[in-house]
């Protein structure tokens, strides 16, 4: 008997944690982040897809290392899918990048983060992305 309910304890708790994964992924997939995305694009590049600041480019002014991270990302949730430099320059797959950074570092969503991170990286500081955020926020 005992060794029957540790079978069912075991799998109701990897159930649970399949379901809560399931949630948090299909939560994060369905946050709208257009608003967020428009409004960093328009601080960024002005909407221009052919837009360099050295290493930065296309829409989002996307880093070689943005894109390194969301192939790392893919890696390790065992997706096929990769972004080539030159995804950069695409919309659509800025767009990608974008939600792929915020679904791993901000999984609850929370736009402001977002928006600091976009500019100050993972580990930003209020006060030195206190401008940026303003001037996001301004075309929102």
């Amino acid at each position: 008997m005992k060794i029957f309910m540790k079978y069912v304890f075991l799998l109701m708790v990897t159930w649970f944690s399949a379901t809560t994964t399931i949630s948090a992924q299909e939560e994060a997939s369905s946050f709208d982040w257009t608003p967020v995305i428009n409004a960093i694009m328009q601080v960024e590049s002005r909407g221009n897809v052919n837009a360099r600041n050295g290493i930065y480019c296309g829409p989002l002014q996307i880093s070689p290392g943005l894109v390194k991270e969301c192939n790392n990302i893919l890696k390790r949730r065992n997706v096929s899918k990769r972004f080539s430099m030159s995804d950069r320059f695409s919309k659509e797959k800025s767009f990608d990048m974008f939600t792929i950074i915020q679904s791993y570092y901000n999984p609850s969503n929370n736009v402001e983060r977002a928006i600091r991170m976009w500019q100050g990286g993972i580990n930003y500081k209020v006060r030195s992305t206190q401008r940026y955020y303003e001037k996001v926020m301004s075309y929102m």
